[in-house]
């Protein structure tokens, strides 16, 4: 038997084994992403505890954030690719274990310089751990309608993480620890290492791996200025000398990633991956809503605590109804309706209910009710997010050529990621220069109240008129569905998939040893 007739036997063997387990590899993958997931928003709640017991100034606090999202951010395409290069198992792994073994230094740590170097490798894991996740999700499913089921659980798990990590980091922080928000992270990570360790085979390309390094320093370097200028926009303003050098910068680094892609033999990130309408349509749509979302997370836990005077705990509870919508919303659009809607309109749809959801959160003040006031646009935004993550991820990873699915997947998470530093900076600024002018234009007791929901109030606003522009740019970006022809099977009939028989009734087994090597290539965009 020759060298590439047993590396092809064995890639059908690992395939067919992934096929077999893939329900189970996608509960350990999500469990993996949502430790990810929530760690954006479980540190959060976790701070002003962290502050006291550390002893470091308000000016400092902004560095525990964002040392994660720099390292995160600006590494995230390089470990997308490194997963493509090497095996998405291996890149899951070592970012399992790097994961929480920067949580448990981040936990243990008694100085704040500690802290943030922990949180620094917690987002350079995190870059190798999320685009393996999600690739081999985009891998291990095929079958149009189990790939709708799979992708509305890991939509709502990008689309409901954030609200869970508030809820967690509540209970923990009050009922044990601030320690605990990190501590936490080691139960995540051990439970899907032992998963992934039986369930996961690490596959790797044919062809000897090569890395586009000038390519990989434009866009660590350009990524990270990016994050690091936004970051700084929200706490030093837009007009610091140092928030300007790094978005130019920035820019041009970024300008000529995309020129070396070009010209790559070997690219970083391919760029036809992002040139197809609906697959940059879907990767847009991702990075809009984590611009806009921000207004919810953000703001509306400054209103409950601060405002309302909610416990971390009750903060954490409020926002169920908004978990529980993600949820219906996530599953039914990737299971019911896109096989019949497509992404373009369930995305669209997605955008206009968070934007409805948004501008009924801009009539509150100060005294508001819970129930009158706040609950009813939480289940509106809730499903409003479903519908438009569980289908923009979907279509990001849908057709591409599965060595590229590292890097396909990572684009989703700098999205986010990038997005998340946008709307942060963006809506920060517009809120505290809205709370200043109403404090300097009214006086009095209720003016000290008021004053932070004035600037509350207008960060929605501004998230509605996001998600408003959001569903007008996505539904003449991405392509209409193109319905089934008369007669056509349904969407979970339309072929084979790993471990299937080939036409013509062949199994994987019988088919030659070249065939089978090239099984992982998938068609084009916009091809059957």
């Amino acid at each position: 038997m020759t060298t590439q007739s047993a590396t092809a036997q064995r890639y059908d063997a690992d395939r067919e084994f992934e096929h077999k387990h893939r329900w189970t590899i996608l509960v350990i993958v999500s469990i993996a992403q949502l430790m990810v997931v929530l760690d954006a928003t479980i540190v959060n709640i976790a701070l002003p505890a962290a502050q006291d017991a550390l002893h470091f100034a308000d000016s400092d606090r902004q560095w525990v954030v964002t040392a994660y999202a720099l390292a995160f951010g600006s590494l995230l395409l390089l470990g997308g690719r490194l997963g493509d290069l090497f095996g998405r198992k291996r890149m899951f792994i070592i970012g399992l274990i790097g994961f929480a073994a920067a949580s448990a230094a981040g936990g243990a740590s008694t100085t704040f310089g500690v802290l943030v170097v922990a949180r620094a490798f917690q987002g350079a894991f995190g870059a190798l751990l999320a685009p393996a996740a999600l690739s081999t999700i985009a891998n291990s499913f095929q079958s149009p309608a189990e790939r709708g089921r799979a992708f509305g659980v890991y939509g709502a798990v990008a689309g409901g993480g954030g609200a869970v990590g508030l809820l967690l980091g509540g209970v923990l922080t009050e009922y044990a620890s601030w320690r605990w928000c990190f501590f936490v992270n080691l139960l995540f990570a051990g439970v899907a290492w032992i998963g992934g360790q039986y369930y996961l085979r690490n596959q790797r390309p044919a062809t000897k791996p090569r890395i586009d390094w000038t390519g990989t320093v434009c866009a660590v370097l350009g990524l990270f200025l990016l994050v690091y200028g936004f970051a700084r926009a929200a706490s030093d303003g837009w007009s610091d000398i140092l928030t300007i050098v790094s978005l130019i910068v920035a820019a041009v680094l970024l300008l000529a990633f995309v020129q070396v892609e070009r010209r790559s033999r070997a690219p970083l990130l391919p760029l036809r991956i992002v040139l197809d309408r609906s697959r940059g349509g879907a990767y847009l749509s991702v990075a809009l809503a984590a611009i806009a979302i921000f207004g919810v997370f953000l703001f509306l836990t400054f209103y409950l605590q601060l405002t309302k005077g909610y416990s971390p705990v009750l903060t954490g509870v409020a926002f169920l109804p908004m978990i529980l919508f993600v949820l219906i919303g996530s599953t039914l659009a990737n299971v019911r309706l896109q096989p019949i809607l497509g992404s373009r309109i369930l995305i669209t749809a997605g955008m206009a209910l968070s934007a409805v959801g948004m501008v009924y959160l801009y009539f509150i003040d100060s005294t508001s009710n819970y129930w009158v006031h706040i609950f009813p646009a939480l289940p509106v935004l809730g499903f409003g997010f479903g519908l438009i993550f569980a289908p923009a991820i979907n279509t990001a990873t849908e057709r591409v050529d599965r060595d590229d699915a590292g890097v396909a997947s990572a684009l989703v998470n700098v999205g986010q990621q990038v997005g998340g530093s946008v709307g942060t900076a963006l809506l920060s600024t517009i809120a505290v220069s809205v709370t200043s002018s109403y404090a300097a234009t009214h006086v009095g007791p209720a003016a000290a109240v008021e004053a932070p929901v004035a600037g509350y109030k207008v960060a929605f606003l501004v998230s509605a008129g996001i998600f408003a522009v959001g569903a007008l740019i996505i539904f003449l970006l991405i392509k209409a569905h193109a319905p089934l022809p008369t007669g056509a099977p349904p969407p979970d009939e339309g072929g084979p998939t790993a471990g299937d028989s080939e036409p013509g009734g062949r199994t994987a087994a019988d088919q030659p040893a070249g065939a089978r090597a090239h099984r992982g290539v998938d068609p084009a965009p916009g091809t059957t």
